[in-house]
C-alpha cells in the first residue's frame, strides 16, 4: 500500500513537473517568436501570454522581470542552433576544413531556396536594442557568441592539425572574424534581397582556409 501510494505520489509530482516545463516552454516559444518579429521594446508580457494560452500572471512565476525572460529566450533559441551547428562540425567522414566549408555551403543553400531571402538575427536586433542598456542581456548576447565561436575554433583548430589550414593562423581569432563576417554577408542579404553576398562569403572562406 505504501509502495503503491509512493508510486502515485512520485507520478503526480513528475506529471506536475512535466507540466511546469511544458507551459514554461510554451511562454519561451511565444515570445521568442513575437520578439523576433517585434523587438524586445514592441513586445509586452500580455501578448506573450496571449500566444502561450496561458494567464498574464503565469508569466511571473517562471520568470522575474521581461529582461530575465529576454535572457532565457536567448538561451532557449541559440542552445538547439549551436549543439546542431556542433554536430555539423563534427561529422567523421569529412575533414575538419570540409566540415566548415560544408556548414556554410549548406546554410547558403537554405537561403537561395527562398523566394525572397530574409534572415531575423534574434541576437542581433536584441543586442542593437538593449545591449548598453541592460547588461545582464548584454553578458548573455556574448556568452552564446563565444560558445558558438569556441564550436568553430575547436574545428579549425583541427583543420590546423591535419594541415588543412596555416599554421600562423589562430583558431580563436579565425573563427571570430569567420562569424563576423558571415553576420555581416546576412545583413547585405536581407538589403540586397538576394543572395551574391552569401556566395562571396562562401569564396572568400574558401580562400582564408588555405594552409
Amino acid at each position: 500500500m505504501i509502495l503503491l501510494y509512493q508510486v502515485k505520489l512520485t507520478g503526480r509530482i513528475v506529471l506536475g513537473m512535466n507540466t511546469i516545463q511544458d507551459k514554461r516552454a510554451r511562454i519561451l516559444a511565444s515570445g521568442t517568436s513575437v520578439m523576433l518579429r517585434k523587438g524586445y521594446n514592441g513586445t509586452g508580457v500580455q501578448e506573450i501570454t496571449q500566444g502561450a494560452g496561458v494567464p498574464k500572471g503565469s508569466f511571473y512565476h517562471y520568470f522575474e522581470s521581461k529582461e530575465d525572460f529576454a535572457i532565457q529566450a536567448l538561451h532557449y533559441y541559440y542552445t538547439p542552433r549551436i549543439e546542431r551547428f556542433a554536430d555539423a562540425l563534427s561529422v567523421p567522414e569529412l575533414s575538419p576544413r570540409e566540415r566548415v566549408l560544408r556548414c556554410y555551403r549548406d546554410l547558403v543553400g537554405y537561403f537561395a531556396n527562398q523566394e525572397q531571402p530574409s534572415h531575423q538575427c534574434f541576437i542581433g536586433s536584441l543586442c542593437h536594442e538593449m545591449a548598453e542598456e541592460s547588461q545582464p542581456i548584454g553578458y548573455a548576447a556574448s556568452a552564446i557568441l563565444q560558445r558558438s565561436n569556441q564550436v568553430l575554433a575547436d574545428c579549425l583548430a583541427q583543420a590546423q592539425s591535419a594541415g588543412e589550414i596555416a599554421a600562423d593562423q589562430n583558431p580563436a581569432e579565425l573563427a571570430g572574424f569567420i562569424s563576423a563576417a558571415w553576420e555581416g554577408a546576412l545583413l547585405r542579404m536581407k538589403a540586397d534581397r538576394q543572395i551574391g553576398p552569401l556566395r562571396v562569403f562562401i569564396q572568400q572562406l574558401e580562400r582564408l582556409l588555405q594552409p
